[in-house]
């Protein structure tokens, strides 16, 4: 048989087999639009569908006093399926352009229900498990009314923090504004000479921007989701330490009250010592610090690895203690709601829980409070609060009285219930086990009766989450 013989009874054989198996299979890929929320309990339309962020790199100018901004927010992400558009969340952000993956895209700004959408159509959309890189260059003022809530918080310096729990990050940059959607991060931000920008990480470096600037770029190689973003531009100076096993300490506080600031921030070495102690677990990140602003701000926030705190908190700092309760409690957020985070506000007592239970622990041992009396005068209002604005596990909004303080009495009766010991191991293994991630009430429980190997946990810790009254105290029948 010839050569050419054998290659025509080949050929023949293969079109017979393409004609037995049908018509060629037409490509699968079938884009749709990402969705635009993601169906939060408590804030539905927060964040968006169909990909994964993987990181963030923001570019950030600031003009200080006229408050004028331009940004580029780069975006790593990873599709999770078929995309024909996907959507960012912006409030009051003046879009200039959009690029996917180096090409222009087609983008359109709506109104959302708690700011904007920013929807992006690349040509020719997005295959499913694809990673993809987005490009948004933008400027706007942060003096302007934002649509949803307000992140920026003014000094009397013509400086700025933000504050951007729990949507208010998208008046700072394009984000996908969800717990759900946690991301590494990468800061440069530039402002004039004489002026100190603050950001979460670590400050890698200062570098010439031209024009009288300086840019100063910041790193955090570890998951956070856009709520806790902490950025500044200030009069302010920088205060470095070193933590237990060397935890790099940078505080930012007022550049004229160095003197009085400077011994408060001190106090944080030894306060992740007592809660590492405490909690059986090292420090989640590498760096922490303190950003006390001059003015502008009253609260105290938990942004990862750079918690804010409004001056109101220090102002009797000389003659009284009771400030360091506030420091403990927001530190204890590093590692309840930043490491590990909600995966919806609906399971924020997770946060405020731990937050509140620790730092009355601290002032216990402290001698400044009670702990006993502090959870007793608790779960008596908790009843009541219940009934109006929702069990701790069951919230109708945040920042109740449900999610904080009675968070922690539900902690402080899982502790009667199991004991201290058991109690220790079922907070140890939950920060542990959901390091650097998200988890809910359900896994929470789930952790408690996997630890304890006590089925009779799931309906004990069911009945103090979720219940419309008050379960009685283990410990303390005459408490009512």
């Amino acid at each position: 048989m010839t050569r050419t013989v054998r290659a025509a009874i080949a050929t023949a054989a293969a079109l017979a087999v393409m004609a037995l198996a049908g018509p060629a299979q037409a490509d699968p890929f079938d884009p749709k639009p990402g969705a635009d929320g993601v169906g939060d309990p408590l804030f539905p339309t927060l964040g968006n569908g169909g990909y994964d962020v993987r990181h963030y790199d923001l570019s950030f100018d600031f003009t200080p006093v006229t408050y004028d901004f331009t940004g580029t927010m780069k975006i790593s992400a990873k599709a999770t399926q078929d995309l024909s558009s996907f959507n960012l969340d912006i409030d009051s952000l003046a879009i200039e352009k959009v690029t996917v993956n180096g090409a222009d895209a087609d983008f359109a700004v709506s109104l959302g229900k708690s700011g904007q959408e920013l929807t992006v159509t690349p040509a020719g959309g997005i295959h499913d498990n694809t990673p993809f890189e987005v490009a948004v260059t933008y400027h706007g003022n942060g003096k302007t009314k934002p649509i949803g809530a307000p992140g920026w918080r003014y000094m009397s310096d013509g400086g700025f923090a933000s504050a951007a729990q729990s949507t208010r990050a998208d008046t700072f940059a394009p984000v996908n504004d969800t717990t759900m959607d946690k991301a590494t991060w990468s800061f440069h931000l530039t402002a004039p000479d004489g002026w100190t920008p603050g950001a979460n990480g670590t400050l890698t470096g200062t570098r010439p921007a031209g024009e009288g600037k300086t840019t100063s770029d910041f790193s955090l190689n570890v998951p956070m989701a856009s709520e806790l973003l902490g950025i500044s531009v200030e009069k302010q100076t920088l205060l470095t330490g070193e933590g237990p096993h060397g935890v790099k300490l940078r505080h930012y506080v007022p550049d004229d009250q160095v003197a009085k600031y400077q011994p408060i921030v001190e106090q944080t070495g030894g306060q992740i010592a007592w809660l590492e102690k405490t909690l059986g677990v090292r420090f989640p990140f590498g760096t922490y610090g303190m950003q006390i602003v001059r003015d502008g701000y009253s609260d105290a926030l938990e942004n990862q690895t750079l918690s804010l705190f409004g001056p109101n908190w220090f102002k009797n700092a000389a003659t009284s203690p009771t400030y360091t309760n506030v420091m403990v409690h927001e530190m204890t957020h590093q590692w309840f709601g930043d490491s590990v985070t909600p995966r919806t506000w609906q399971s924020a007592w997770l946060n405020e829980g731990p937050a509140v239970y620790y730092a009355a622990l601290w002032a216990d041992q402290q001698g400044t409070a009670s702990m006993e009396d502090k959870m007793k005068t608790a779960y008596g209002k908790l009843d009541a609060v219940r009934k109006t604005d929702g069990p701790p596990g069951l919230p109708t909004e945040l920042g109740g009285f449900n999610i904080y303080d009675g968070a922690s009495v539900v902690l402080y009766a899982l502790n009667q219930q199991v004991g201290q010991d058991q109690y220790d191991a079922i907070m140890k293994s939950w920060l542990t086990k959901h390091r650097h991630s998200v988890a809910d009430s359900q896994d929470f429980i789930d952790n408690a009766v996997n630890v304890t190997h006590d089925p009779s946990l799931r309906p004990f810790l069911e009945d103090w989450l979720f219940s419309k009254d008050n379960p009685p105290m283990p410990g303390h029948p005459d408490w009512s």
